[in-house]
């Protein structure tokens, strides 16, 4: 099964430096497994905010050579359109959430793909849409 990694997870794994603590490690460790497994998927507002707030130019240029391995995913007007209904269906269940993140549910929903995120936001949306999340241990 393809897993669409989060911003959360590449961040922990591109940006972040120094010791990491066992879950953020369990994490990074299993984005590798997946990379190396062909399985990790991108999109285009992933991309977005992980190139997002780079005073480096260096550092842009390294991080955005790296994210080029990794095709950005399609999207048509239908992901666009169900993420709207991701977001009016978690808006009545009482639980707020940013139109990247339904995009990314609406995604992930269409093409039976699991999210690999360290957001907990995700786990309530996953109760309203039932979108899959990947976990690190599995």
């Amino acid at each position: 099964m393809n897993i669409l990694v989060d911003t959360s997870v590449w961040s922990l794994a591109l940006r972040r430096k120094g010791h990491l603590p066992t879950v953020d490690a369990r994490i990074r460790d299993r984005l590798g497994e997946l990379i190396a497994e062909g399985r990790v998927r991108m999109a285009g507002p992933i991309r977005q905010e992980l190139l997002s707030g780079i005073r480096d130019e260096q550092q842009y240029v390294r991080l955005r050579d790296y994210l080029r391995a990794f095709p950005d995913e399609a999207l048509a007007r239908e992901d666009y359109e169900e993420a709207a209904r991701v977001g009016n269906r978690c808006r009545s269940a009482g639980i707020a959430g940013s139109p990247v993140d339904h995009l990314l549910c609406a995604v992930a929903l269409s093409r039976h793909w699991e999210i690999f995120t360290s957001d907990r936001d995700f786990g309530r949306y996953a109760k309203v849409v039932s979108v899959r999340l990947h976990e690190p241990t599995s």
